[in-house]
Parts: C-alpha cells; sequence; structure tokens
C-alpha cells in the first residue's frame, strides 16, 4: 500500500464503471417514473443542499438516508435513485441526500452542511407516522464517511432521543492522511492536520450508533484496511459493529448488492434497520 495514487484512485477504476453507471442511470429514471417520489427537498440555503424521498409503500418501519460516491467533490444524487424502490418495497422511506462539494466548500464544511439534512429528514418522515421511526444512514466511499461524522457528531446518541440510530458505512475512507499525496487533494486542499482532524478513525466514542461496514472483496487492500480498521475501531469503544467483506464485488458493482433483495448485504442491512427500530423504542 506504498503508492496513495493507484490504492485510492486508479486501482479502484474498472473498465465496466462507465456503462455500469449508465444502468443506474436509466433505472433511476425508472425509479422516478414509477414514483411515488418528492424530488430535490431543500435542508438549507445551498442549491446542494437537497434530498429525494421515496416514501415507504405500506406502513413506514423506518427511514434509510443515502450519501452519493465521489470522493467529495462530484455526482449527484440522480444518479442512484434506483436504489430506492428495494427498500421502499421493505417499509422504508428513502432518502437521497446531495451536499456541498469541495472545493466551493472546505471538508469540514461540507460536513456541517450535510448535518443540516438530519432534523430536515426527520421531520418529513414523521409526517403522518403514529410514532417516531428510527433512521439510519447508509453512504457510499465519500457518502460513508459523511455517514460516520454524523453520527459521530450525534448529540442525542447517549440518550434515548436517538436522532441517529443506526450507520451503513460502504466502502469508505476514513482515515484522511494518504489523500494528501494523491491527485484527489487537488480540490479536498488537505494538508497533514487538517486531514487527522478530518478523519473520523481517529475519534471513535462510545455510545454511537450500531454499524455495518461494507466493502467489497475486489476492492483495493487499502480500502478493505480503512474498513476493517473502522469496524475494529467501532467495537473497540463498546459499539455495535459488523463487518461485510461482499464477494466478488468492486467499488461500483457494491451497490448492486446493497439494494438487491435477497442478497446476504441487503438482508444485513434490513436486520441492523429492525435492530434500529428496538434501539430508537429503548
Amino acid at each position: 500500500m506504498d503508492d496513495p495514487q493507484f490504492q485510492y484512485v486508479q486501482g479502484q477504476s474498472r473498465p465496466g464503471f462507465p456503462s455500469l453507471l449508465a444502468e443506474y442511470e436509466a433505472e433511476s429514471l425508472a425509479a422516478v417514473a414509477a414514483g411515488p417520489c418528492a424530488l430535490d427537498q431543500r435542508y438549507g440555503p445551498s442549491e446542494r443542499q437537497a434530498f429525494d424521498f421515496f416514501p415507504a409503500r405500506g406502513r413506514a418501519r423506518g427511514t434509510l438516508a443515502y450519501f452519493h460516491a465521489g470522493y467529495w467533490q462530484s455526482r449527484d444524487k440522480s444518479t442512484f435513485r434506483f436504489i430506492a424502490p428495494a427498500f421502499a418495497d421493505m417499509g422504508l422511506n428513502v432518502a437521497l441526500v446531495n451536499y456541498p462539494l469541495c472545493p466551493s466548500v472546505s471538508l469540514p464544511a461540507l460536513v456541517a452542511g450535510a448535518s443540516a439534512c438530519v432534523p430536515a429528514i426527520h421531520h418529513l418522515s414523521a409526517e403522518g407516522a403514529a410514532d417516531a421511526l428510527p433512521l439510519v444512514l447508509a453512504g457510499h466511499s465519500a457518502g460513508a464517511h459523511i455517514a460516520v461524522e454524523l453520527a459521530l457528531a450525534d448529540e442525542h446518541a447517549a440518550s434515548n432521543g436517538h436522532a441517529i440510530d443506526g450507520v451503513v458505512a460502504m466502502s469508505g475512507i476514513f482515515d484522511l492522511a494518504p489523500l494528501v499525496e494523491t491527485s484527489l487533494n487537488d480540490k479536498l486542499r488537505l494538508d497533514a492536520a487538517s486531514a487527522a482532524a478530518c478523519s473520523p478513525l481517529h475519534r471513535v466514542r462510545a455510545h454511537a450508533a450500531p454499524m455495518l461496514v461494507v466493502v467489497g472483496e475486489e476492492e483495493t487492500p487499502a480500502f478493505i484496511d480503512q474498513s476493517r480498521r473502522l469496524h475494529g475501531a467501532w467495537t473497540d469503544a463498546g459499539n455495535r459493529s459488523a463487518l461485510h467483506l461482499a464477494p466478488r464485488a468492486d467499488h461500483f458493482s457494491l451497490l448492486r448488492h446493497f439494494a438487491l433483495p435477497g442478497d446476504p448485504l441487503f438482508e444485513e442491512v434490513d436486520s441492523l434497520i429492525a435492530s434500529a427500530g428496538r434501539r430508537g423504542a429503548a
């Protein structure tokens, strides 16, 4: 793992990514057409502070908020709407969250901006619900980092009023130090000190939400190591965590497993959400 540029950028790329993303785009258009959904729900003053909301089909038993990939500097929620139908069918509201991007904002400002979505999603999810619904944050790549940061910042975590009841962290980067020497830093603009300050791996605490840490078996050793280290830090702090190494999955095909009913990963997410509901009712 001596070459960060390979481990975090070039080594994660696959020839099939463009065609796979095109499939995701087409399926996302179909998800919107099938509905119901409420697109571009604002949660702050920035144009990027918006989420798409797909209500649960039938009685809602929880809400899943999803933060997309893009190394904190690209992509959009619209590409990933395809994940919503499978989770809506299992009784979840699904919110797909956009957030401000670097270099228009710093990474700390990005995370702070994203945090405003939590009360907004809770508010929309509560409409028509008899009881408060558990909220699970799911994120992929940069989105996993954001989800973990928001979980660690949850000021209600040690009480019975949990704002965040679970986290699914997929293929994330949680120690940002290696990125300083990569091309990603052209827009992230981190130095050693700011990279450390923006690394949730160094700030894991007790009383954090239960976690499912996920990484593809075919990802680079550095990405797999990042997930293993987060899982270890979470459990060392006395929190509940499970580590899922998805077979035959790379960085983007992993999302197929995530949103496929019957897949072992999908079933683990379902179990986390069920336990989050029990935690929220405690």
